[in-house]
């Protein structure tokens, strides 16, 4: 069983006690695991992962259904905290609650949807509207993306980024989803912000996502083919190897995130830099309530066709997440003896 390292109280929170143990359920999505990774790793412990292998009715019946009762996922020693996100974690969360008699605190990242009070804490950002005695929001998702984690990036960069001169733009860019679709328009709109920053004389970065359309990958590419010069000022990453995007947010001078990504703004809003956004057709009114937030507070500004420079202070909540489940677990501790 992990155990939590020496704790420095380095955001103010309650410090956890010794020995303290804590395991993350790991889904299939690496983007479920990193947020808990990154509250894991505020409170100072090394956490134990288990991977969550429910069969196919536990999966197709997830959250709402039990947790698959051979996977092992649920065997002891149970842990003192278990961290969860993703509907396939959610009910294995509420299974190792019981199985532990109580003993155990669950926190779930996100909205589980369903069975909502069968946890101790619910950790979700204010644009999922959940309220409750034991949920807690903030502004932006928790992420491992922390000071610390770009301090280390910076020096043992991706060699092709290292060499690209100052300013670096990092091009952050999401894809089609149930609210938002990347038309031609889209494709060529981005394709022209790429272009401007070259033209500005920066340097380009593009990170694309599994769900960026290959057609606008190609188009930025032709692009930069197409000027000497630019080619020597860009890295365009194309899938293939280790993904250097904790590189980018490291090394960035600015920043240009499509808003169907919320991760992505929020992991660059969290180091302080300009972020400008790009909206692709379509409106996910929750995401939109998180941009409007952002752009009320002048932390993160449209992209009006030129590289911008503004301050801010930056924004992370993974402390602040961290900080609530120490707390919280004091408060749980006590009531247990």
């Amino acid at each position: 069983m992990a155990k939590s390292s020496s704790w420095t109280d380095t955001i103010g929170m309650t410090s956890l006690p010794p020995n303290t143990t804590l395991a993350i359920l790991g889904s299939v999505k690496l983007g479920h695991v990193l947020p808990c990774l990154g509250v894991a790793h505020a409170l100072g412990i090394k956490p134990e992962i288990r991977p969550v292998k429910p069969g196919p009715l536990f999966h197709l019946v997830s959250p709402w259904g039990p947790a698959d009762p051979r996977d092992n996922a649920l065997d002891p020693p149970y842990p003192d905290i278990v961290l969860a996100s993703g509907r396939e974690t959610a009910p294995y969360l509420r299974a190792i609650r019981k199985r532990s008699g109580g003993k155990t605190f669950t926190v779930f990242l996100g909205n589980p949807r369903n069975w909502r009070r069968r946890f101790h804490l619910i950790c979700l950002p204010e644009h999922d509207r959940l309220s409750g005695r034991n949920v807690f929001t903030t502004l932006t998702a928790p992420h491992p993306r922390d000071a610390r984690a770009r301090e280390e990036a910076r020096a043992n960069p991706h060699p092709a980024i290292a060499v690209l001169p100052s300013p670096r733009v990092a091009l952050l860019i999401g894809g089609p989803s149930r609210k938002y679709s990347f038309e031609h328009t889209d494709i060529e709109a981005l394709a022209t912000i790429a272009a401007q920053i070259l033209e500005s004389g920066a340097s380009l970065m593009v990170s694309p996502s599994r769900r960026t359309p290959q057609e606008l990958i190609n188009r930025i590419r032709l692009i930069v083919e197409a000027n000497e010069d630019w080619k020597h000022r860009t890295f365009l990453w194309d899938g293939s190897g280790e993904n250097p995007y904790m590189t980018m947010l490291a090394m960035a001078d600015y920043f240009v995130v499509t808003t169907d990504s919320v991760n992505m703004i929020g992991e660059s809003i969290a180091t302080g830099k300009p972020v400008h956004v790009y909206e692709p057709t379509g409106h996910a009114q929750k995401f939109g309530h998180f941009i409007n937030e952002l752009l009320t507070q002048g932390t993160i500004r449209p992209w009006a066709g030129h590289i911008e420079n503004w301050t801010y202070k930056p924004i992370d909540s993974t402390p602040l997440i961290a900080r609530e489940i120490a707390q919280r677990f004091a408060e749980f501790r006590r009531t247990q003896t």
